[in-house]
C-alpha cells in the first residue's frame, strides 16, 4: 500500500486522519505507534470508530469501498512532493466532517475546489477565512439578502452553513493548483454519485443545483421525496441568466419548515 510505505510524514498523518479512523467494521484496527493520532479536540470524546462511522461509513456501499477511496487519493496525491494539490490533504473530507450524514438537510453542489493557492478549505463555494470573498459567493450573498432580507454569514468561509446542515459538496474533492478540472476523471465521481443516491434515499433533503454541471446529478435524485432547486450558476458570467431572483433560500427553508425540520440560518 502506497501510504504505508511513504516517507512523507504529512501523507502518513493525513491517511490516518481521513481513512483510518477506525474504519474497519469490527473496530479491529492496528495503528502503528509512530503514526500521529487525531487530536482530542477533533475526537471530542468519540472513539476513532464513531468518528469514522459518522463521517464516511454511511456512504460506503457495495459499489464503493474504502479501498476505492484510497485509490482515488493515491491518484490525487501521486508524486505528492512535486505537485501542489488543493485543498490541504487534511481537508479533503471536511464537508463531511462538519455536516455529517444524519445532520444533512441541504446539499449545494460545486465542481472543483478553488484551484488558487490557499483558497480551498474542503467546502464548495467556501474559502479560508483570510481569503477575500469570491465573486460567486458575493452573488450568493446578494441573492440571500434580496430573498430573505438577512445574512447570518457574510465572510468567505461557510463553515457555519455546514454545521447548520448544509453539505457543500464539490463533485471533485481535489484539484491540482492552477489546473481546473485536473482531477475530474480520477474516480471522485463514483463516490459523489454514491453520496447523492444515499442522501436522496434519506428523503426530505433539499438539493440545490446551480449550473449545468450540478444539474447533471439531477437524475440520481428522487424528486418525489426531496426538493430539487435548479438555476444558472452564481458566477458573474451567468448569474443574470436566472440565478438572481431564483429565491432558492426562502424556498429551501419553507420546504424544511413544512417537513418540521429546522430551517437554515443563511
Amino acid at each position: 500500500v502506497h501510504y504505508l510505505s511513504t516517507r512523507n510524514n504529512q501523507l502518513k498523518e493525513s491517511f490516518l486522519n481521513i481513512l483510518f479512523r477506525g474504519l474497519s467494521k469490527d473496530g479491529g484496527l492496528f495503528l502503528p505507534s509512530e503514526w500521529p493520532t487525531i487530536s482530542l479536540e477533533k475526537l471530542q470524546g468519540k472513539s476513532y470508530q464513531e468518528v469514522a462511522h459518522s463521517i464516511i461509513y454511511p456512504y460506503i456501499q457495495d459499489d464503493i469501498s474504502y479501498d476505492d477511496l484510497q485509490l482515488i487519493i493515491n491518484k490525487a496525491y501521486e508524486s505528492f512532493d512535486n505537485k501542489k494539490i488543493a485543498p490541504n490533504i487534511n481537508n479533503i473530507f471536511r464537508a463531511f466532517e462538519l455536516c455529517e450524514y444524519e445532520s444533512t438537510k441541504v446539499v449545494i453542489f460545486g465542481q472543483d475546489p478553488y484551484f488558487q493557492t490557499g483558497y480551498a478549505n474542503g467546502l464548495a463555494f467556501s474559502v479560508n477565512e483570510h481569503i477575500p470573498t469570491p465573486a460567486s459567493l458575493k452573488n450568493i450573498y446578494s441573492e440571500i439578502k434580496n430573498d430573505i432580507g438577512i445574512l447570518h454569514n457574510s465572510i468567505g468561509c461557510l463553515e457555519g452553513w455546514a454545521k447548520d446542515g448544509v453539505l457543500l459538496l464539490n463533485s471533485s474533492l481535489t484539484v491540482e493548483i492552477s489546473k481546473p478540472g485536473s482531477h475530474s476523471k480520477i474516480g471522485w465521481n463514483k463516490f459523489i454519485t454514491n453520496v447523492v443516491k444515499l442522501l436522496s434515499n434519506k428523503k426530505n433533503i433539499v438539493f440545490i443545483l446551480w449550473g449545468n454541471h450540478a444539474q447533471s446529478f439531477k437524475h440520481l435524485i428522487n424528486q418525489n421525496e426531496n426538493l430539487v432547486l435548479c438555476s444558472s450558476h452564481p458566477s458573474p458570467l451567468s448569474a443574470h441568466r436566472g440565478f438572481f431572483g431564483n429565491k432558492h433560500f426562502s424556498k429551501c427553508n419553507q420546504y424544511l419548515a413544512d417537513k418540521k425540520i429546522q430551517p437554515i440560518k443563511w
